[in-house]
């Protein structure tokens, strides 16, 4: 393993390694971050290296246990003093599901809606709900922007509602 770096201070940084064992190039990778570089090494063998350095037909070679490479390869797993278990990345995927797929009610429902013509409507379109409901105190919104562009809009409250002027 070879590396060299220029530093802040201009000086070269280098690191010439020979490793114990191979790696498989090609799935190795390196970040350049602002206070370190990280380089990944991938094995080529599911083996444990005593050491980082040496050589590889001298070094004595421990292997991984087979349960420790199995268990990286099984899905995380939570305690739990319950004896069934659950598995609350399934859960959390299944609720996100069902929020995607619900129908919005009331409120909500009118909100989203509103959202869906802001955000694919054009730009004289959200002129018009910008102008429209700021003018109005919250009472009107217009996407008509020929129809609000050149006036002042009234304030309009709800039948059997007057409107108040909020002092400070």
């Amino acid at each position: 393993l070879s590396v060299s770096a220029k530093l802040p201070s201009g000086n070269e940084y280098s690191l010439e390694l020979d490793l114990a064992n191979f790696i498989v190039v090609e799935q190795c990778t390196y970040k350049i971050l602002p206070s370190k570089i990280e380089i990944k090494l991938k094995k080529r063998d599911d083996i444990r290296w005593t050491t980082l350095e040496g050589n590889p037909v001298l070094n004595q070679v421990k292997p991984i246990p087979t349960e420790i490479l199995q268990a990286g390869k099984e899905a995380s797993k939570y305690p739990s003093s319950c004896k069934k278990s659950k598995d609350w990345d399934k859960v959390g995927k299944e609720i996100e599901q069902q929020e995607a797929a619900e129908e919005n009610e009331g409120e909500a429902a009118v909100n989203a809606l509103f959202q869906k013509i802001y955000g694919s409507g054009s730009d004289e379109v959200r002129r018009a709900m910008n102008k429209s409901f700021i003018e109005s105190g919250g009472t009107v919104l217009s996407t008509n922007w020929g129809e609000v562009g050149n006036k002042t809009i009234e304030r309009k409250p709800p039948d059997g509602m007057e409107w108040k002027a909020w002092d400070s």
